[in-house]
């Protein structure tokens, strides 16, 4: 007669033991992760005798309030925001409209030859940027398009990262052909059934790549290194290298107050789009 309180009793501590460990280990990782953040607002704050003190102090005194409008205006960080600004806007919507129509032939269309070709490209997702770089420039010189913004703009609206189509075609996959063939009856195009029916149906996977693919944007350094030698066009990412290799050393102070000012970009996009973002990962991994 006390066995059942008994095991009722060992499993619920065993179980709350279980849920213990994971949030141990959830907060421990959280920790490890926000140390390089924590470490850059806080040297971001700090006289330049501050940043090499060892033991470090996490909390500066005096807090150097003024490394960030004196890094701000060190070098056109206003000029150089604008182009991130309008790189990252217009590659991320050619990626995201380009890719999802890709995607859509793949996972929705019948046509010879459709699985080979998915796999040829999803080949090519294990060829790194630094293969190609040498021919893609010397096509984009050829071109006359060096120093323009167009060799980082361009190239999105061909579906060129092969990650997206898959992540795509794979949510794409889940949605019930029995719509398309409701569709088609009723008169529709295949181009209207992925623009009316495929595309609302997707926003949390659509929200999901355009988030990845302009964190990446915002963040690329080797593109803008390769095509931009004019620092009136520099982005964001290549305009921080100017504060390494000053005459009298890095800057480190200031670059780290730079860095965290165009962090808030990203912290804003997914502070406002974590809805989407979660639901799509949660969709895509249950369903894809």
């Amino acid at each position: 007669m006390t066995t059942l309180p008994a095991n009722r009793s060992f499993n619920q501590s065993s179980g709350q033991l279980k849920q213990f460990l994971i949030y141990a280990v959830l907060i421990t990782g959280a920790v490890v992760v926000a140390i390089p953040f924590a470490w850059t607002l806080s040297t971001s704050l700090k006289t330049p005798q501050q940043v090499f003190t060892f033991p470090p102090v996490w909390i500066p005194d005096p807090i150097a309030w003024w490394n960030y409008p004196e890094a701000l205006s060190s070098q056109p960080f206003g000029r150089w925001f604008l182009n991130s600004l309008v790189i990252v806007l217009v590659s991320t919507f050619g990626t995201v409209a380009s890719c999802s129509m890709v995607a859509f032939a793949f996972a929705r269309l019948r046509w010879p030859g459709r699985d080979l070709c998915f796999l040829i490209l999803l080949g090519t997702m294990m060829l790194p940027d630094q293969v190609t770089i040498i021919p893609t420039f010397i096509l984009f010189r050829e071109l006359g398009w060096v120093n323009t913004f167009l060799p980082l703009i361009v190239p999105a609206f061909f579906a060129r990262n092969a990650f997206y189509v898959f992540l795509l075609r794979q949510f794409f996959m889940t949605i019930p052909l029995e719509m398309d063939d409701a569709a088609r009856l009723d008169g529709a195009s295949h181009f209207q059934v992925y623009l009316h029916i495929i595309l609302p149906m997707s926003k949390p996977a659509l929200a999901v790549a355009a988030l990845m693919f302009a964190q990446f944007k915002w963040n690329e350094f080797l593109g803008p290194l390769i095509f931009l030698n004019r620092s009136e066009l520099y982005t964001v990412a290549l305009g921080l290298r100017t504060f390494v290799g000053q005459e009298y050393g890095t800057d480190w102070h200031l670059m780290m107050a730079a860095n965290i000012v165009f962090m808030i970009p990203l912290i804003l996009i997914f502070f406002f789009a974590q809805k989407y973002f979660i639901q799509g990962v949660v969709i895509s991994g249950v369903k894809g």
